[in-house]
């Protein structure tokens, strides 16, 4: 996988922790977070009626019944579908 080098300005008492992590833990830090956002905004694109529910997933980058636990979580009802019930039955 080709790699590219990132330079972002934080605040000084977060950079101190950042120094001594290990490449392995940040780069995970970012795949977690960036992974949760997409999932956190495309709840609220679904929950104001943006977007579809399967639409809302794959922009998410989840499966539908991923996404309806996170949507579940979040005290939203996930419709039903053939589709979401075969995935859960996998």
């Amino acid at each position: 996988m080709a790699t590219e080098n990132v330079t972002i300005q934080v605040p000084e008492p977060l950079a101190r922790q950042l120094e001594i992590a290990s490449q392995e833990f940040l780069l995970e830090i970012l795949q977690r977070g960036l992974q949760s956002i997409k999932i956190e905004k495309s709840l609220n694109l679904y929950a104001q009626g943006g977007i579809s529910f399967g639409a809302a997933a794959s922009q998410a980058g989840v499966t539908q019944s991923e996404f309806a636990r996170y949507a579940y979580a979040q005290g939203m009802e996930a419709p039903y579908s053939n589709d979401t019930l075969a995935e859960e039955l996998k």
